[in-house]
Formats: structure tokens, C-alpha cells, sequence
């Protein structure tokens, strides 16, 4: 499923939680990512997050069963441009 992350975390664990999203996700720009993940990775991934975290951060998700059904439009430059090639 196509999955966007937006996290807002403390400065003193946004380190750790840079380093586990970019093991799911792309990084798109400054606490943000984006890809495709199986639920089961998704699930993982929740998991995950949640141990890092304390009460006054955030984490939001949103899913998608399919990438064609979402619009993305980028003004300026895009950070990390992602491509097919491997």
C-alpha cells in the first residue's frame, strides 16, 4: 500500500526516528517519507515508532491502496528526487 509519513518528534529523538523510517520509506524532505509498503511492514514500522516515542510527539500516516489514485505536485526543488533506475 502507498504510505506517507509526516512526523513531528522531539530534536533529542529525531535522529532514531529519521534512521527507522528511511529503513521503510523514502525520505522526501524533512520529516517526511513516502513509498510502498506491505501491511505487514506498515505494521512494523507502527511498532516501531511507537517505542520511540514520548507524549509530546506525533507520527500521522496516510495510506493508500494504490499511488495512481494521489495527486503530487512539487513546487521548487525537490530534495530527494526518486526515480526507477536501478
Amino acid at each position: 500500500m502507498y504510505t506517507i509519513l509526516v512526523y513531528d518528534i522531539n530534536q533529542k529523538r529525531v535522529g532514531k526516528m529519521l534512521k527507522l523510517c528511511r529503513r521503510y520509506l523514502n525520505w522526501i524532505q524533512n520529516s517526511v517519507f513516502e513509498g510502498e509498503l506491505s501491511p505487514v511492514q506498515l505494521k512494523e514500522l507502527k511498532e516501531k515508532a511507537k517505542l520511540l516515542m514520548q507524549d509530546d510527539d506525533s507520527l500521522i500516516i496516510f495510506t493508500n491502496k494504490d499511488q495512481k489514485w494521489l495527486q503530487k505536485e512539487v513546487i521548487g526543488k525537490e530534495k530527494n528526487e526518486l526515480d526507477n533506475f536501478l
